[in-house]
């Protein structure tokens, strides 16, 4: 089977590794343009690109898919399938038209619950205990196309959203590799969404940063986990602004106010929360500092327990 593969960050990198190993014809690798990073602004390749360099698979990068030319370059490339794995751009209806066996897109989350950009981060910021990956075919709405196959996994209490991504990734790519036998017979069902049952993740900001330490314990934990690696769970500790990169439930209770410092010593540092109950913070990161556990972090800065 002739494919063309859309991708773009990390997320992908799986689905395209295992299209290749599975034996499939790559015909060409389509990624977001290179962009400045870092300090020195230095153009960095997507990590999709890297990945199709060490194949000896050909790269495209077109700024827009809308002005004709990226369309008539998939012509040229005369793929049976397209297939999308985090690309970043929605694809204009003359590309989803153009293969035949039609276009697919791996989304990380169990459609139609979390359609849109941040779905892993979501489902932790909600506090679900299960999330997985849906195989569908594309359409022109938001992640609302036709599921081909779904395969889920439970979240554990004190996964983030970083191990999450990583989890899903994999998990995409065997579905992925696991559905093409079908796609290529023609025999796939594809499993209309019920748009009732969905619900949207738009993209993450730094105004969900702020802890409200008048939240639940879990809330608070969650909303740490969900925004690892960004923008992160950000609070004040003692006058230092600092993210918020671990926590812990301790399912210990106070009289304190939310927000109170309970602890801060060698045992640990913990903080009152809205419910009543303690959360312990694990690992944090100070303003101009490194990412750090909290006993490092009370060595340099102590805090007195009122």
């Amino acid at each position: 089977m002739r494919i063309v593969f859309f991708g773009t960050p990390d997320f992908a990198v799986p689905a395209l590794n295992a299209l290749v190993e599975s034996g499939q014809e790559i015909v060409g690798v389509f990624t977001q343009p290179d962009k400045p990073k870092n300090r020195g602004m230095k153009l960095m390749p997507t990590p999709v690109k890297e990945c199709a360099y060490t194949y000896n698979i050909p790269v495209y990068q077109p700024s827009t898919l809308r002005d004709g030319s990226a369309v008539e370059l998939l012509r040229q490339l005369e793929p049976d399938l397209i297939v999308v794995a985090a690309y970043g751009k929605i694809l204009p209806k003359e590309v989803l038209e153009l293969p035949a066996l039609g276009c697919v897109n791996i989304h990380s989350s169990l459609l139609p619950k979390y359609r849109g950009a941040a779905p892993i981060n979501w489902a932790i910021l909600n506090g679900e205990d299960r999330t997985g990956v849906t195989l569908m075919y594309m359409a022109e709405g938001l992640d609302t196309g036709d599921m081909l196959a779904q395969a889920e996994t439970e979240i554990a209490l004190d996964e983030d959203a970083g191990q999450l991504h990583d989890q899903l990734a994999r998990m995409g790519a065997k579905l992925l590799v696991e559905t093409l036998p079908s796609l290529e017979a023609g025999t796939a069902v594809a499993v209309p969404q019920d748009d009732a049952l969905s619900c949207y993740a738009p993209m993450l900001s730094k105004e969900l940063s702020p802890v409200d330490w008048s939240r639940t314990a879990r809330q608070i934990h969650d909303q740490v986990r969900g925004l690892v690696p960004w923008p992160s769970a950000v609070t004040q500790l003692d006058g230092v602004r600092c993210k918020l990169w671990k926590t812990a439930l301790t399912h210990e209770t106070t009289d304190k106010a939310p927000g109170s410092v309970v602890q801060a010593d060698k045992r640990g540092l913990k903080l009152a929360c809205g419910d009543g109950q303690v959360l312990e913070l694990l690992e944090v990161q100070p303003d101009g500092k490194k990412r750090m556990a909290a006993s490092a972090f009370l060595a340099g800065h102590p805090i007195q327990v009122l």
